[in-house]
């Protein structure tokens, strides 16, 4: 993870990378074994994340730890909202002024209390620093 506006080193292994803008769910106590009914509980915030992809390495490798898991691969934030609902928030990148993607949180596949609850499954998440 990087700050906004910090640079992104493109990996020696790639040639092609993409940006998808992101919601991010910053966590505010360590967590494992989340319950549904307990994630509010867990939630610190929401920030902006821009998720970088090394595309050409994600086709060509099964396990994609490499294509979207390289040093400087997700930029947050600049802040973390407190406050918010997330149901149905606008998700919008820009680069240079130009519109690259826009949608809403609304469309999302799966809603972010079953992500915290599948994810804590597998792994102990740790809370912002």
């Amino acid at each position: 993870m990087i700050g906004p506006g910090d640079e992104i080193q493109y990996p020696s292994f790639s040639e092609e990378l993409h940006h998808e803008a992101e919601l991010a769910v910053v966590i505010g106590r360590l967590c494992r074994e989340v319950p549904r009914e307990r994630v509010k509980d867990v939630i610190l915030g929401y920030t902006c994340a821009n998720d970088i992809t090394a595309r050409d390495v994600q086709r060509r490798e099964k396990q994609w730890a490499r294509a979207k898991g390289f040093d400087t691969s997700c930029p947050l934030g600049p802040w973390v909202e407190t406050d918010v609902d997330p149901s149905d928030l606008t998700i919008q990148l820009t680069v240079n002024g130009q519109q690259r993607q826009l949608g809403r949180t609304s469309e999302m596949i799966h809603p972010i209390e079953d992500l915290i609850v599948n994810i804590s499954e597998a792994m102990t998440l740790l809370p912002a620093t």
